[in-house]
Formats: C-alpha cells, structure tokens, sequence
C-alpha cells in the first residue's frame, strides 16, 4: 500500500485533503491489530510520527492556571516520568498500564483519542481533569472539550480531513489517582477504570470512567456532591467515612456498562463502587 511520511502537520494535512480515504498512522498499536486480523485493508497510509510538532510536550503558563499541552504523537512510554508524571500523576499511572514496554514506546496518546475506544486507558484521566483537544482541519485549528469529543463507540467529533495535534491538559494541584479492573494489573483491556482528580486551589473533584459506557464518562453529579460535603484545607480535603460510601454509589449510579465477554454489567458497576470509593480514601483524609 502506498504510505506518505508527513513532515509537519501541514503536510499531514495536504496528504488527507489529496486522499480523503487514507488512514493516519502514528504508533500503530490499535491498526495493526486490525491488519493482522484482516478486519481492515489500508489504501493509503499517512504516517505522521515524525512530525516534530506532534511529538513535544511543554508546559504552558505559571503554576497557577498552568497547562501540560502534549502532542498527539507523544507516546505513552514518555507519559510515565517527567512533566507529566510530576503535574498530572494519574496521566502517568494510567500511562504505566498500557501493554507491555514495547508498546508503551510505540503506542500514542494521539492514537488513543482518535480510536475512541470507552476502554482507552488515558481518556478517564483526561475526562477527570477537564482536558481540551487541539484539532487541525482544512479550515484551521479548533479545540473541543473532552466531553464534547466521543460520541459514540469509536466514533468522535473529528471532521473528515482533521487530526488530533494535541491535548491540553490543566495542572490541578491536588491528590489523583487511576484505578483499573482486567485479568490482571496490565497489559490487559480494561474491564472498567477510573481516574480521580482532586483540585485544592478550585475545591472540586473531577472523575472520569472507563469502559462502563459507549464513551468515557464523568460523574459530575457525584463530583458536585462531595466538593460541597467535604472539608477544604490548604494543603488536603476531608471526607467523612459515611461521605465516601455515598460518593461511591453516586459514581456507580452514572455508569452505563452492558453485559459483554469480557464482564457483566452488574459486576461493571460494583467494580466502578469499589474503585471509586477507594480512590477517595487515597485522596482525602
């Protein structure tokens, strides 16, 4: 099959406007699956994990108000330490659960927004801490809420002819975590996930679900709740034992699993129950 190798975005973007049924590759973790199983046969490929732009991860503003902007091609493997392990810890933990090394040093954030997967390991965080995409089209650049972004199994507000140049990420300063249900700790599809995210300075709770709907979800209504019946400090937030019971339910209560081969929708949600509770108590006092 004919592959064009992009050199900046520009170029990605010509090469799509020329062939509008070309696919874009960047790790190939999620097409080549596909390839090898014979459920999808390329006519073309752009592959744009040599564009400089794609791959940068910086940090943009002071440490209040500060975003991580993270290229699309940044691979999950760079995820796990540095920047965004110091400023989006729960990024990095999920980051830690994607695959084996190998394909932690192939597989890209990029690629992971733009399959859409509900089980893609680093929607949840980006969902609990209130990320934005940064898209390229023929008609110029954009930026879509996450929670604009999916709407519906592998399918996203991406316009024909766009690509994910980047996530911008807000640096909440405050506790997380990411916790993640499967066969084993990793290199597994999760069964169901969840990211927290504690803001102190904004005494808000973000959270974001993974693999219990046909999107990654939030939990805004339990988040809203607990924000108000916690007890803000400069430094932690206090939550009574009975708080985080009734938290947890909340949370599972905006799960939306369904009974597949990998797990049934009661054990879905109670593992959402589980998990949000415990994420909690590791946050809070």
């Amino acid at each position: 099959m004919p592959v064009i190798v992009a050199d900046s975005v520009e170029h990605a973007l010509a090469a799509l406007t020329e062939h509008p049924d070309a696919t874009v590759l960047a790790g190939g973790t999620d097409l080549m699956v596909e390839v090898n199983d014979g459920r999808r046969i390329p006519s073309q490929v752009i592959a744009v994990g040599r564009v400089a732009e794609l791959a940068g991860i910086r940090v943009d503003g002071h440490t209040q108000g500060a975003t991580i902007v993270i290229g699309a091609a940044a691979t999950f493997a760079r995820l796990e330490r540095g920047t965004v392990a110091e400023l989006a810890p729960a990024l990095a933990y999920a980051a830690r659960t994607v695959g084996s090394p190998q394909i932690r040093n192939a597989a890209t954030i990029g690629g992971n927004l733009a399959t859409a997967s509900p089980a893609g390991d680093s929607l949840p965080v980006l969902v609990a801490l209130g990320a934005t995409l940064e898209v390229a089209g023929p008609d110029g650049r954009r930026r879509i809420p996450i929670n604009e972004f999916f709407t519906g199994p592998k399918r996203s507000a991406l316009a024909p002819g766009e690509l994910v140049v980047a996530v911008h990420v807000p640096v909440r300063r405050g506790p997380q975590d990411y916790l993640k249900v499967g066969v084993r700790n990793a290199m597994v599809i999760a069964v169901a996930s969840l990211a927290i995210a504690v803001d102190l300075e904004a005494h808000s709770v973000g959270v974001g679900l993974g693999s219990v709907g046909p999107t990654p979800l939030a939990a805004p209504d339990a988040c809203e709740w607990i924000a108000d019946r916690a007890r803000w400090d400069t430094d932690h937030v206090t939550v009574d034992p009975g708080d985080a019971t009734e938290f947890a339910d909340r949370v599972a209560a905006a799960a939306r699993p369904i009974d597949d081969h990998r797990g049934t929708a009661e054990y879905r949600r109670n593992a959402v129950r589980v998990m949000a509770g415990r994420a909690l108590r590791r946050c809070a006092r």
